[in-house]
């Protein structure tokens, strides 16, 4: 049995930025995560402002552009018959967006994380959390690749393990609020396309996106709502893929006309939900917590969020606020920043709009987005 202050269950974006702000602190912090060290995952990629801030904030934006991330300067939204451009303004200490491959970002994360002093472990499944004799969590315990078991005591538990949250079940995280919009998406990563920036293409009944990320790709989306996958996804994932990109760019981009990659991930679509975010001995960030629908292109500027909002409860732990205080302010933080984002996110994935509809809840995502930054910002001071 081993002893931290601090263990993380999940080391991808949430975990890792939440193991490397904790242990910035002088805390003892260990993180145990499931896949390899840099392992792919299913993801939109791409930064809102409120994160690109954030990892400029912390020292690692400049790493993700170092690994050949291109800059976004420009987002370009698509609706029938017209096109607008906005030009990403510096603000907040930033003056562009990335969206680095899960590959970089995770990566360097976690790899900031051990240099700020704490343990990374890669390929350790949690099996079960571990309780005093009142009930408060005190660990984990699980297994590692070679089958091996771990056993971790920690004063904190994190989950930080994604929307099916193992940590969330078993420490009975209260599901407070679910969405009813869902929206179902297929990917993929197109070689060489032009592109300059983010690209959004709304249509009634369907959307798309153009994200600029590594390796000189472009990681194009067709979405449609979760009820309409269902309907229409008959095994033929590239056929259903190809028609939706023409339905929602009316056939007249002749970007998206070639043959499409052979490689296409899928995501049927899930309600958005927030949970509970802390009880005795154990706090959720990321999707674990708060999850809404991958059509914002918001849940790593989420993780990033969350992970620093956890971070200042910690700090308020070590100068003497009782711990339940703490986290529970984490929380009123959280939701305060999260309610808005959620209510309109979960509008537009339901994808009930016509376009002055989708034109007014683009709106509303924009200042909420920028409310976002200036109350993060904020609990940074």
């Amino acid at each position: 049995m081993e002893s931290f202050d601090v263990v993380v269950v999940g080391g991808r974006v949430a975990g890792a930025a939440t193991a490397l702000l904790l242990a910035r602190q002088g805390l003892n912090v260990l993180v145990l995560e499931r896949a390899r060290r840099g392992d792919d995952t299913n993801s939109t990629h791409a930064l809102m402002r409120g994160g690109a801030a954030l990892l400029q904030r912390w020292g690692l934006l400049d790493r993700i552009a170092d690994a050949g991330t291109p800059a976004v300067r420009q987002t370009r939204f698509h609706y029938p018959g017209e096109t607008s451009t906005v030009s990403i303004k510096p603000a907040a200490g930033v003056d562009a967006l990335y969206a680095p491959r899960r590959t970089v970002l995770d990566a360097i994360l976690a790899d900031a994380a051990g240099a700020a002093g704490a343990s990374v472990r890669f390929g350790v499944t949690v099996t079960d959390l571990t309780r005093d004799g009142d009930g408060r969590v005190t660990g984990v315990v699980g297994r590692d690749r070679s089958g091996a078991p771990v056993d971790v005591r920690a004063g904190l538990t994190v989950g930080a393990d994604g929307r099916d949250s193992l940590v969330a079940r078993l420490a009975g995280a209260a599901v407070e609020r679910v969405g009813a919009g869902s929206g179902a998406f297929v990917y993929g990563y197109w070689p060489g396309l032009p592109t300059i920036g983010y690209e959004w293409f709304y249509r009634p009944g369907g959307t798309a996106g153009l994200i600029p990320t590594n390796d000189g790709e472009v990681c194009v989306f067709a979405g449609v709502s979760a009820r309409r996958f269902a309907d229409e996804f008959r095994g033929d994932l590239s056929g259903l893929y190809r028609r939706v990109l023409k339905e929602v760019t009316g056939g007249a981009d002749g970007r998206l006309t070639s043959e499409p990659p052979r490689r296409l991930r899928a995501f049927p679509g899930r309600p958005g939900f927030v949970r509970r975010a802390f009880g005795p001995g154990w706090a959720l960030v990321g999707d674990a917590g708060y999850y809404v629908d991958p059509l914002s292109t918001h849940g790593m500027t989420d993780a990033l969020r969350d992970a620093h909002l956890l971070a200042r409860a910690a700090a308020a732990v070590r100068a003497g606020v009782p711990d339940g205080v703490a986290y529970a302010a984490y929380q009123r933080r959280r939701d305060a920043i999260g309610a808005p984002l959620f209510a309109v996110i979960d509008q537009i994935c339901a994808y009930g709009w016509d376009v002055p509809g989708i034109r007014r809840l683009l709106l509303r995502l924009s200042s909420a987005m920028s409310d976002e930054v200036e109350a993060v910002l904020k609990a940074e001071e």
